[in-house]
């Protein structure tokens, strides 16, 4: 029986330890077992111009939930708030960021008429009413949001006299069910008056990534395609070169949004389609032109046709001083009756007016209008507005043709997030390429000013409206860009067999983007939406639990060792009397 007893006691320690550890483990958990959603989010770029940042500058969210019905006065720096783009209050969004005020983060909730995959789930829904008002508040949202002139302009508004940094977490989302409710609890939590916190509980939003890294030497490519034209015996002088341009890459609020369904995805298609119909002409000897033909696909338009100026740099002066003019494409994909070409040169120039006539007469007999603009350029200001202003710096006649009346500043209108694939119109690129490729051709083969259809419909070279369809759809599905795209993207590669298919001679350049852009990753990421409980559950949590121990601890030591044991437990031991001597 001496032995019996330590027994006991180990059996009544080892069970005290399990259950411990099992306490330990339930609180541990209370916070991390109930997972109401998880959601897919694009974070706001991040960038530098010339050291100066713009953009969301963090990426990691770990806070509470809450609403544009927060009591006034409320401390929102440990708060992310949900913003549905249906309730977007944009001074609100002004002020908060032209003053610095303290913020958790940000959640913007988009229809889902703006995701890149989702426009039959949006007819199904019914969400399209009301589409210019939302496209309206989300383009105005985006340019608060990144764009440099914007962000001076709102702070000059507040009297904001600090820096513009969005030091916290900005991110967009797009609506569904799961999210929805979300927000309706945190919506009828914060009617109370009182914002989510540890103390109260609620919906806590966690996004863990890896802190945003510099883009290193950022890559560019450059994508050209040539059609030979025909020389005849003995004529040992270099033909005449007629160049096809457009720039394919995009920029945006969220670069994993970013297509550019118009700015510059219907260029580029207009660009594949032209070389598609002259390859045809040009295949047989007997309709080739006495004209070569440049197909060029740019990279690095929204930051000042970059691509465009080191692809023209690459040229020997000899294949400059070829180039009888260009043409470059831009944003054509959603213009109802109007077209613009932008000159560089004055419109009194015999190679402008030779351009602008002999499109003017096409889009007559189409029953369009073309309007010509004439913007001098400043070859001491890095600014390039258009991407035949990379031309005229050279001294080589080029033109725009766009459904823009008005050059773009810096970083607009170069793929946001309302520029998107239900917002374009297949009839207007059709009539664009139409427009480009009857005017060249009739100026190629010396028809200008005849009534000659050489595209002419239900024929062998009519356009082809499926053909520019899939490329538009492909295109309204690839964010695009630069800094994110690889040299051998399964898009750059895309468009180079493309025009493989259609030009005799393909050639790619890789470049890297002039340093005066910084460009951060992280562009996206999974939204862990938790739902906790308050601090004051986790302690009644304890306080059951604990007492619970306290009555199978008691239990375990009186059947296994006697009430008088217990009681001893919790008696003072007797003091030791130390003898003297």
């Amino acid at each position: 029986m001496a032995q019996a007893k330590p027994g006991g006691e180990r059996q009544v320690l080892e069970s005290m330890y399990s259950m411990i550890a099992l306490v330990f483990i339930l609180v541990a958990c209370v916070e991390l077992c109930d997972a109401a959603t998880v959601v897919d989010v694009y974070r706001l770029i991040q960038y530098d111009i010339s050291g100066a940042p713009f953009g969301s500058r963090l990426a990691n969210l770990n806070h509470h939930a809450g609403s544009l019905h927060f009591a006034p006065g409320s401390d929102l720096s440990r708060t992310v708030l949900i913003i549905p783009l249906r309730e977007l209050n944009i001074s609100f969004v002004k002020e908060y960021i032209t003053q610095n005020q303290p913020l958790g983060g940000l959640l913007f909730l988009l229809p889902q008429i703006f995701s890149i995959e989702n426009r039959e789930r949006a007819k199904s829904n019914h969400q399209t009413d009301g589409e210019e008002l939302l496209k309206n508040d989300l383009a105005e949202l985006e340019n608060y949001l990144y764009i440099p002139r914007y962000l001076i302009s709102a702070q000059q508004e507040f009297g904001s006299s600090s820096y513009l940094l969005l030091l916290y977490p900005v991110y967009f989302a797009f609506e569904d069910d799961d999210i929805e409710a979300v927000l309706a609890d945190v919506k009828r939590n914060d009617a109370t008056g009182q914002l989510a916190t540890a103390t109260t509980g609620g919906y806590k939003f966690v996004v863990s990534v890896p802190e945003p890294k510099k883009r290193a030497s950022p890559t560019i490519t450059n994508i050209q395609g040539w059609l030979s034209g025909l020389k005849t015996d003995g004529d040992a002088n270099q033909l005449p070169t007629i160049a096809v341009v457009a720039s394919y890459d995009t920029f945006g609020a969220a670069p994993a949004l970013s297509v550019g369904s118009d700015s510059n995805g219907s260029g580029v298609v207009a660009l594949l389609e032209i070389a598609r119909l002259f390859s045809v002409l040009y295949s047989n000897p007997k309709t080739r032109g006495r004209y070569n033909l440049l197909f060029g696909l740019t990279s690095g338009g929204p930051y000042n046709y970059n691509g465009t100026h080191k692809w023209l740099r690459s040229f020997d002066q000899r294949q400059r001083e070829s180039i009888d003019y260009a043409i470059c494409l831009n944003s054509i994909g959603s213009w109802d009756n109007d077209l613009w070409i932008h000159v560089s040169k004055p419109p009194e120039n015999a190679y402008i007016k030779q351009i602008f006539e002999g499109f003017s007469n096409v889009a007559e007999e189409l029953g369009v209008k073309v309007g010509l603009k004439h913007k001098k350029i400043n070859i001491s200001n890095p600014r390039v507005a258009w991407e035949h202003e990379q031309f005229s710096r050279l001294r080589v006649t080029a033109a725009t043709l766009s459904e823009l009346s008005v050059a773009p500043e810096l970083l607009e209108s170069t793929g946001s997030l309302v520029d998107g694939r239900p917002f374009v119109n297949e009839a207007a690129i059709i009539k664009s390429v139409k427009l480009v490729a009857e005017s060249l051709a009739r100026h190629i083969y010396g028809h200008e000013g005849k009534n000659v259809q050489i595209f002419a419909d239900n024929s062998s070279l009519a356009v082809n409206p499926s053909y520019i369809k899939s490329w538009l759809d492909l295109l309204s599905q690839t964010p695009r860009v630069a800094p994110f795209l690889s040299k051998n993207d399964p898009f750059v590669l895309a468009l180079k067999k493309e025009l493989e298919d259609h030009t005799d001679e393909v050639n790619v350049q890789h470049e890297v983007l002039d340093g005066m852009f910084t460009f951060y990753d992280s562009t996206r990421a999974s939204l862990n939406v938790y739902q906790v409980a308050s601090v004051t559950f986790d302690l009644l949590l304890l306080l059951v639990l604990g007492s619970y121990l306290i009555v199978l601890f008691s239990f375990l030591v009186i059947t296994t060792r006697g009430l008088d044991d217990l009681i001893s437990l919790f008696r003072r031991p007797p003091s030791r009397k130390v003898k003297t001597a």
